[in-house]
């Protein structure tokens, strides 16, 4: 009873950080599109 509940732990564990790291993906890139704009503004001015 114990080894099935571990290994779906398990795997909701690993789908959570493959989900946290896309996330942070995503955040990283919305970032670096503030700052190109950003980059951008500063320039035109």
């Amino acid at each position: 009873m114990i080894r099935p509940l571990l290994f779906g732990l398990m795997i909701l564990s690993l789908a959570a950080c493959e989900t946290t790291k896309g996330a942070g993906r995503d955040l990283q890139q919305a970032g670096q599109a503030i700052s190109n704009t950003a980059q951008n503004v500063q320039n035109s001015l």
